[in-house]
This record gives C-alpha cells, sequence and structure tokens, in this order.
C-alpha cells in the first residue's frame, strides 16, 4: 500500500435523485473521483432546538486533499441544505492503482 493524499468526503441529501444530480456536477468539475450513493439511511440530529428525524441519503465522495477547498465553493453553490456536512476523512492507505486513479480523476485547478 502506497502513501496517499486521498481523502473520503461525506454528506448527505434529502433523495436519491439530488445526489445523483450533485454528484454529477462535482464529477463535471473533477472535484471529485467518485460518489457512492448509500440511499434508505436515518439522521437523528436537534436542528432550531427541535429533534429531527429524516431519511436522507449518505453520499461518500473519493477525491485528494488538495480538493477540498474547492469542494467547499462548491458545496456552497450546489447543495440544498443550509448547513451540509462536508466530512473529510483521511485515507491512510491503499491499493495504488485506485489511488492513482483518484489522481488522475480529479483536479486541483481552481473552478
Amino acid at each position: 500500500m502506497g502513501h496517499t493524499d486521498a481523502v473520503v468526503v461525506l454528506t448527505t441529501l434529502a433523495n436519491t435523485d439530488e445526489a445523483v444530480k450533485f454528484v454529477k456536477q462535482l464529477l463535471e468539475r473533477r472535484l471529485v473521483a467518485c460518489g457512492t450513493i448509500m440511499p434508505g439511511t436515518r439522521s437523528l440530529y436537534r436542528w432550531e432546538d427541535k429533534l429531527a428525524d429524516e431519511i436522507e441519503v449518505v453520499v461518500m465522495l473519493k477525491t485528494r486533499s488538495g480538493a477540498i477547498h474547492g469542494l467547499e465553493r462548491a458545496f456552497k453553490e450546489l447543495h440544498p441544505y443550509k448547513v451540509p456536512e462536508l466530512l473529510a476523512v483521511p485515507v491512510s492507505g491503499g491499493l495504488e492503482r485506485y489511488l492513482g486513479w483518484i489522481n488522475d480523476e480529479t483536479s486541483l485547478t481552481i473552478v
């Protein structure tokens, strides 16, 4: 396993259609190499002093740490939530070919 600057970014959206649209926009901008959409998750959280209980879609975005600032800008522009989840989890290692593919598919150019 090789050293990498890959990260997995987690976010949630209200439904699969929103998630597909969002991931496609990030792919077009080359901010992510892949978005894995996991529908049917349940999120419980406090929002505006009330307990929320929502069915959501979790999206795992595979990218590089250098793309996080671009993702932050894209989230502000494209994500439909008022306060979207954007959690970047560093990847400590992985299959060289996969890590190379992430690098090849992402751009660090400011978009």
